[in-house]
């Protein structure tokens, strides 16, 4: 039962390999790797991984006795993510738990066969992870934040609150496949609320600071503009 309540506790009642993989064998330590898409100081990514280890002892896996997890802090980016995929899965884990979908893309395009449990994914299906999440298949499957639609409700929220809106800047990393599929979902929506939308790409803090900045400077040169052609 306690292999059964860790399957459950990666990838929930809907994971997409059998658990025949974890019947009764003879005991040796089992193996998980870890790819974080935050860095080794973020303190949320340290948090969760303290709750996944916690919850592990709470269901009677006690690491060196019945597991060895192996962790890498890949930082979302993208280089680094597959090299430290790459790491995991010649370390032959068990199982794979990724957090967010870059690194869950990184491990399944190297191995078709370790089972790949992810967390911190906002569309599976459109990032192309899995199928349908009904059906996920293949040997990934895991938990979503939520569907690229609802990014569009984003936009819709922004118009609610100052119903004038008429231009919206999304800023975004191209390099993350998940912002592809959020910002279509938004473009589709701008029309029927007549907002102008724009993307704004940025891959690092330097960027989103400078972009900040450009876009704060923008506004203020149309809202200049605007008055100059108001006055009489």
């Amino acid at each position: 039962m306690k292999r059964r309540a860790f399957i459950s506790l990666l990838g929930g009642a809907a994971a997409a390999w059998p658990l025949a993989a974890w019947a009764q064998q003879p005991q040796h330590v089992r193996r998980i790797g870890v790819l974080m898409n935050t860095a080794d100081a973020n303190a949320e990514g340290r948090a969760g991984i303290s709750a996944f280890q916690q919850a592990l002892q709470q269901l009677g896996w006690a690491e060196d006795r019945d597991l060895r997890i192996e962790i890498r802090w890949g930082a979302n980016d993208i280089d680094r993510t597959r090299q430290y995929a790459a790491e995991l899965i010649a370390f032959s884990p068990d199982i794979f738990l990724a957090s967010g979908t870059v690194s869950t893309a990184a491990a399944k395009h190297i191995t078709q066969a370790i089972p790949i449990v992810f967390v911190q994914v906002s569309d599976p299906v459109g990032a192309g992870l899995v199928p349908s999440v009904a059906r996920p298949g293949g040997n990934v499957t895991g938990f979503m934040n939520f569907e690229y639609s609802l990014s569009g409700k984003w936009l819709e929220l922004l118009k609610q609150i100052m119903p004038q809106l008429t231009r919206v800047a999304v800023v975004r990393n191209p390099a993350t496949p998940a912002s592809i599929g959020q910002f279509s979902a938004i473009q589709a929506l701008a029309q029927s609320l007549r907002v102008e939308v724009s993307a704004v790409d940025v891959r690092d803090t330097d960027e989103i600071e400078r972009a900040a900045t450009d876009l704060a400077q923008g506004g203020m040169r149309a809202s200049l503009w605007r008055r100059a052609r108001e006055r009489p």
